[in-house]
């Protein structure tokens, strides 16, 4: 890539950037090995060490803060989340926390004296796994959400590994705790923790003990009904379920590459992408989570990042998420072509417009274009295309003298600036143009709005290039909005919507400047924050590109940072904000630099679309498996042969197959 000196203020800058992240960086350590079902760490080797990690299901979310301390005993703080027992104010953090830290190690009794459990080793494979032990006893957690359920689970295997039989006593174990009525939208909330299965046991040597925390909440003035009985509850088909989701996850777009840790972040991705939907009465909703979101849908989040990403996995829950989210969007259109809704909350009654207009209706038209192509479900695209052509002309009416669309901010709502008309919106328009011309055609629209539609986009882009493009910071880039003088994360946004006018000079200004660190792009240079949403979107972008030899390294640097250091196993919404939460939809993103990016696969109609494959020239191939785009089942498989790539895709149903031959960072199209 481009070798140049270094301004002023771009020497400052590096020189900052490198004082800021020595310290992380240098602390940062390989602590977590990939095995057959996850990863798992090796607490002796590892000890001191603390982590959070999220799980949801469909009525409970939990992040777990666990840690294990210097002498390698293990503790862990429960933060739940229960989005459906709203609170008072019913707004967007309008739902029943609880935080406790109840340690059942430390209630047990071997032949009357208390076990000193030491850590052995801590595994994620859909669930948390602490692996502790004494000289005589192993015990071993199982730490998951119901799927279903307003329950959380601990469950614990306790096996004798000594030569002699040993006494193990489990205390009955109750705790209950009511919210104040007067916070409660229907009242007062319990939350019950009980031990199940508990007593005393001789058990003979390699005899083990089964027994579970049941952690669950509920209305007290339906307690007869919504109260579960843990006493009644099959823990084991509980645990079943959650793997279960894992597996069906796991055996869908399976991504295969050279380098097997980029394959099983992907793996993890899908799950944390997936897992959080919360079923509300408002419909199925797509919740980013981190202790923050829920039973809330926003047109960043929803409607751009994750909703597009579903219908490749096959995933029902998911691809009927996407479409409530979208229907419920549906219901802000209006003849006076006033904004949509910053963010629809409290399961869909109510709604948050704090942040104004940012650029959300072109948010929302290119995700759902894009969802629909992909679904190849013409009711569903029916049912959407209103959505889709309102927010089109609401973008058509905002833009500003130059042809660009004009907004009050953008996703960030106001964190860095953004000005009257912002890069990532008219970019997203632009797209959307095109992958609404498509799917019009699709549903029999007419050509007069197709051509109208491509028109439109075509124009657009001559815009976009007459405004945006601009020497920043001595790179022939983008300028974020008029006015912007320093280096932004989002100047991606025209490699990953297919404007490549300046996309060497793009990709060095990302990934060649101060901007890139160890943690990924900052959002402007010289700041110290950045968001892995912005750097996901560039490494998507710069495979889009045909940039594959040169981003992979730093991307299997930063899947390597995310699965297997310091905190796993998914990409984080941001630092300091939020303190690296994983939030689910930035693990959308994630999959997305391989299924859009590095494989290139863009929605033509409701069965076809567009390769452009780029990947390193040391790898021999690359494949996903089970795509379930489309309408179909079917493998894609690329690999170089005399100096271009052959790419095959493969129909499960009936395998056959058909072949494309094409020098990398070529286009070529696929009908199914």
């Amino acid at each position: 890539m481009l070798h140049r000196t270094l301004s002023g203020r771009l020497a400052l800058a590096l020189v900052l950037a490198a004082a800021m992240f020595a310290g992380p960086r240098a602390k940062a350590e390989t602590r977590w090995t990939i095995d057959s079902t996850g990863i798992v760490m090796d607490a002796a080797a590892n000890a001191p060490h603390s982590d959070h990690i999220e799980m949801s299901g469909q009525k409970a979310a939990i992040v777990y803060y666990w840690s294990i301390d210097e002498d390698g005993r293990y503790s862990c703080e429960f933060h739940h989340i229960f989005p459906l027992l709203r609170t008072i104010p019913n707004n967007t953090h309008g739902f029943f926390p609880y935080n406790h830290s109840t340690n059942v190690a430390k209630m047990l009794k071997v032949d009357g004296k208390t076990p000193d459990f030491k850590v052995v080793q801590v595994a994620l494979d859909g669930t948390l796994k602490v692996r502790e032990t004494t000289s005589e006893l192993e015990l071993n957690r199982l730490d998951f959400p119901s799927v279903t359920d307003q329950a959380v689970y601990e469950m614990f295997y306790a096996r004798n590994i000594s030569d002699r039989s040993l006494k193990l006593e489990i205390p009955g174990y109750k705790y209950s705790w009511e919210s104040d009525p007067e916070k409660g939208v229907k009242g007062s909330y319990v939350m019950d923790i009980e031990l199940v299965n508990g007593g005393t046991a001789t058990l003979a040597p390699g005899e083990s003990r089964y027994f579970c925390l049941v952690m669950q909440a509920y209305e007290k003035n339906e307690a007869q009904t919504k109260r579960l009985k843990p006493d009644t509850i099959a823990f084991p088909v509980e645990y079943a379920a959650r793997m279960g989701l894992f597996k069906q996850l796991s055996d869908n777009l399976i991504l295969e590459t050279p380098d097997e840790v980029i394959n099983t972040e992907f793996r993890f991705a899908k799950l944390r992408a997936s897992e959080s939907i919360i079923a509300t009465k408002g419909g199925l909703m797509h919740a980013p989570g981190g202790e923050a979101y829920y039973a809330a849908l926003w047109c960043n989040d929803q409607c751009e990042y994750v909703n597009p990403f579903f219908p490749f996995t096959g995933y029902e829950t998911g691809v009927k998420s996407a479409y409530d989210c979208y229907m419920q969007y549906a219901r802000f259109m209006n003849d006076a072509y006033n904004p949509l809704p910053s963010s629809i909350i409290a399961e869909g009654e109510s709604i948050w417009n704090g942040a104004g207009d940012r650029g959300d209706a072109a948010m929302t038209a290119y995700g759902a274009a894009r969802y629909c192509l992909e679904c190849a479900d013409p009711q569903k695209a029916a049912d959407i295309w209103p959505l889709i052509e309102w927010c089109l002309e609401y973008c058509r009416l905002k833009l500003n003298a130059a042809g660009v669309v004009a907004s009050d901010s953008d996703e960030l709502e106001g964190r860095f600036p953004a000005g009257k008309a912002n890069l990532c919106t008219s970019t997203l328009y632009y797209d959307a143009l095109l992958s609404a011309s498509r799917l019009a055609k699709e549903l029999g629209k007419g050509g007069r709005l197709v051509r109208s539609y491509r028109r439109q986009a075509k124009q657009l882009r001559r815009n976009i290039k007459d405004y945006f493009e601009h020497t920043i910071d001595g790179y022939d880039t983008y300028r974020y909005y008029e006015g912007n003088d320093t280096l932004r994360s989002w100047i991606c946004m025209p490699l990953v919507v297919g404007i490549f006018d300046r996309a060497d000079a793009t990709v060095d200004a990302l990934f060649e400047s101060p901007l890139y660190t160890g943690e990924g792009l900052l959002t402007q240079l010289g700041e110290q924050t950045y968001w892995d949403r912005s750097t996901l979107y560039a490494f998507r972008g710069a495979y889009y590109a045909g940039k594959g030899d040169y981003i992979t390294p730093k991307v299997s640097a930063y899947t390597h940072r995310r699965l297997l250091e310091d905190h796993v196993p998914y990409p984080v919404e941001a630092m300091p904000e939020g303190s690296q939460r994983h939030l689910s939809a930035e693990s959308g993103l994630y999959c997305r630099i391989f299924t859009e990016g590095m494989f290139g696969i863009r929605p033509t109609g409701f069965k076809s679309f567009t390769m452009k494959p780029s990947f390193p020239k040391g790898w021999s191939g690359i494949a996903l498996r089970h795509v379930r785009a489309f309408g179909g089942d079917f493998d894609i498989s690329c690999k170089r042969k005399g100096g271009k790539i052959v790419t095959t895709i493969t129909d499960n149903a009936t395998a056959s197959s058909r072949s494309f031959r094409c020098r990398e960072g070529k286009e070529f199209k696929v009908k199914l």
